[in-house]
């Protein structure tokens, strides 16, 4: 074969290689995926990627008054949630450990405590007392509360569903916790029209330079009606 017949098998390939690159481009910029303002769904317990370069840390999530809102949960409905927890899970009283450890009496139990289970060392390392704040956290999503975390589970997004939960597993126990008394904000009530405005510093403050300290005089006794004054 000479060199002619060469050079046409070259340009061919080559040609083929131009116009796949050339389709490739024109179809990328055809077929552009565009991304949503807002997503149609969201997934629990997936936390969305923030952008490279944005330093802003997210807004930590404010703790419920568990003396309200304890008071005031749907334990069924935390029932139904904990169907979730069961599948890996048992919550029934001396059940056995199963992927997770049993949960019977886990509100005020040390963390990583149940007998014969074989906690993460994450979840060993993190120590403290599964309270009704850690509880909250973590249900919030696992794995981003305690990294290295045996439990996949995604978690519970909405804050009421792991109140109402929460409640319910307070109550799988022998002696629950103590649900604590109310804390509601305090309210500052508005000053009462009309009073006078306190005089600085109380009444043990000095008197302001330039000013006289002689006692005002003092006005002579009354006499009583009808009668006569007495000797002093």
């Amino acid at each position: 074969m000479d060199s002619w017949e060469w050079n046409k098998i070259a340009g061919a390939v080559l040609g083929t290689l131009i116009f796949v690159m050339v389709i490739r481009i024109a179809s990328e910029s055809l077929f552009e995926p565009q991304v949503p303002a807002k997503p149609g769904y969201v997934v629990e317990g997936v936390v969305e990627n923030t952008a490279a370069g944005n330093s802003a840390a997210p807004a930590e999530e404010a703790m419920p008054d568990w003396g309200t809102v304890l008071a005031s949960a749907d334990v069924s409905r935390g029932h139904d949630i904990s169907h979730k927890c069961e599948q890996c899970h048992d919550l029934s009283k001396g059940g056995p450990n199963k992927i997770g450890p049993n949960l019977w009496g886990v509100v005020g139990r040390p963390r990583a405590s149940h007998p014969g289970f074989d906690y993460s060392a994450a979840m060993k390392a993190k120590g403290g007392t599964w309270t009704f704040e850690e509880l909250f956290k973590f249900l919030k999503s696992p794995q981003g509360y305690i990294d290295g975390t045996k439990m996949t589970f995604a978690g519970l997004t909405a804050a009421q569903d792991r109140i109402n939960l929460i409640a319910y597993l307070r109550q799988d126990s022998d002696s629950p916790v103590a649900i604590p008394a109310p804390n509601p904000k305090a309210v500052t009530p508005p000053a009462s029209k009309g009073a006078a405005p306190a005089a600085p510093g109380g009444p043990n403050e000095a008197p302001p330079a330039g000013s006289s300290t002689t006692p005002a005089p003092t006005a002579p006794a009354a006499t009583p009606t009808g009668g006569t004054p007495k000797k002093a």
